[in-house]
């Protein structure tokens, strides 16, 4: 996958927003949380999104992933997708619809109902 097709992947989803921060990565949010980025200190396309502990314990030993470098070392549950063989296009999509999914569920219900995002 590339970057513009994560991008435009990325915005399909409901109610997200992109902005290009930390040098140069593609960050995408949703209610103003992370819940995917493209691209962090690598000249080789990456993409590290949130996932579940079950997930998580079942990727991060997989070739081609890892914990997402800072964010898991701080405790969170999060996956880069970095080299190959890795994911394919269809399972890195899946995963970041659950890791909006994920995100989205972390939101207030306020903020969700303001969003129309499903409670």
């Amino acid at each position: 996958m590339t970057y513009e097709e994560f991008n435009a992947f990325c915005g399909t989803l409901q109610a997200t927003s992109h902005v290009v921060q930390w040098g140069g990565s593609h960050v995408w949010k949703v209610g103003g949380k992370v819940f995917a980025i493209g691209g962090w200190e690598s000249d080789q396309p990456s993409y590290s999104f949130k996932v579940s502990e079950l997930s998580y314990e079942v990727l991060k030993e997989q070739p081609g992933l890892r914990p997402a470098p800072y964010l898991a070392s701080r405790g969170m549950k999060w996956i880069q997708h970095y080299a190959g063989p890795g994911l394919s296009d269809d399972e890195l999509r899946n995963y970041l619809c659950q890791s909006h999914r994920i995100v989205s569920r972390g939101l207030t219900k306020k903020k969700r109902a303001e969003l129309g995002l499903p409670f």
